[in-house]
């Protein structure tokens, strides 16, 4: 069982490539960190970066024969890494369960989403189709949807896009699993309502006491309801930290970068927002050394070691702050100066 020492889940040294007809796409290469029961952590990145490729490993969704998963990933103490299909579909949904991205394609259009609750909560208890039925409707209630009767008989274009990623929180929730993952769960919803949601998620975690993986590129979200932040880039683990370290503190460019692009209420208003320049890279032909070096403006390309060596992620040494750990070749000093300069000079939210 899952202790503060033995967290809920543990993913070490993770890798999935898929091949294709172009090539092996490294989607996610060596990536490791831990989720404690009752804690919240954020993956962030853009798109491209293996967030979503990650999440979907640990739920076991990916194509075992197009795909490559090397590494362990315990949940709970069981390694679901190899694991049987029969013995995977139990663990969902009771112990480990998926919002997605869009809930209008992850809902099934010809069921009625009183139905498809229905069968989520029978699947993994022996009751009878009334007790399951008074359970989804209990959810429904749960999870902020008015009249949840009547709307257990609808379907789910009948919805707004509020309505229906509140449903999908009930299905993902009617099991009590002690693991959750919200795959952008704000993505197209107006501000107010993924407000609602954001606080619907951190009311629900407060009561089921789950550990949650909420995947963003919203480092504004993170920032409200992350205890730890994963930054990931081109696959890999670029920054890892408590939510105050790498948002106080952040030791990355990529971070610097994605935090200079983001909008703050405290900010100059007359300052313009400074994107990443460049693109994500292509991960059927990742860049050598530091995946990061070609669109970064402190890559030590003469001479030195950011175009053809892996950083490695180590944890900072001249400040106490345990945990925080980053991958790259920049000195830790450097670092923390180069960070100070880019505060003064662009105006970075603190």
């Amino acid at each position: 069982m899952s202790t503060a020492n033995n967290p809920y889940l543990q993913v070490s040294n993770l890798r999935v490539k898929f091949e294709t007809h172009d090539g092996t796409v490294k989607a996610v290469d060596g990536v490791t960190f831990s989720v404690e029961k009752g804690k919240t952590l954020g993956i962030v990145g853009e798109s491209g970066s293996g967030k979503s490729v990650t999440s979907l490993a640990i739920m076991g969704l990916h194509n075992p024969k197009s795909t490559l998963l090397q590494g362990e990933i315990l949940v709970d103490g069981r390694n679901v890494v190899g694991m049987p299909d029969d013995k995977l579909r139990l663990l969902r949904g009771r112990d480990m369960a998926m919002i997605f991205q869009d809930p209008l394609t992850a809902l099934h259009p010809f069921y009625t989403i009183g139905r498809q609750l229905v069968e989520a909560y029978r699947v993994h208890h022996k009751v009878t189709k009334a007790v399951a039925k008074k359970r989804a409707i209990e959810m429904l209630d749960r999870v902020g949807i008015p009249q949840p009767q009547r709307r257990f008989g609808q379907y789910p274009h009948e919805f707004s896009g509020g309505m229906r990623q509140r449903a999908m929180i009930a299905m993902s929730l009617i099991n009590d699993p002690n693991l959750l993952i919200a795959d952008e769960p704000t993505t197209a919803l107006d501000v107010t309502v993924q407000a609602q949601i954001l606080d619907l998620l951190n009311d629900l975690q407060r009561e089921f006491h789950s550990a949650v993986i909420l995947i963003t590129h919203d480092l504004g979200v993170v920032s409200q309801v992350a205890d730890d932040v994963l930054v990931m880039y081109g696959g890999r683990v670029a920054e890892y930290g408590t939510a105050q370290q790498v948002m106080k503190l952040p030791q990355h460019p990529y971070t610097w970068g994605l935090l200079a692009s983001m909008p703050s209420l405290r900010g100059d208003p007359e300052a313009d927002l400074l994107p990443i320049k460049g693109n994500p890279p292509s991960l059927l032909n990742v860049p050598p050394g530091c995946v990061f070096h070609p669109r970064c403006r402190y890559a030590m390309l003469k001479g030195g070691p950011c175009d053809r060596e892996v950083p490695e992620l180590l944890q900072l040494r001249t400040v106490d702050e345990p945990g925080h750990t980053v991958a790259c070749h920049l000195p830790e000093r450097q670092r923390i100066e180069t960070y100070q300069e880019e505060i003064s000079s662009v105006g970075v939210a603190q």
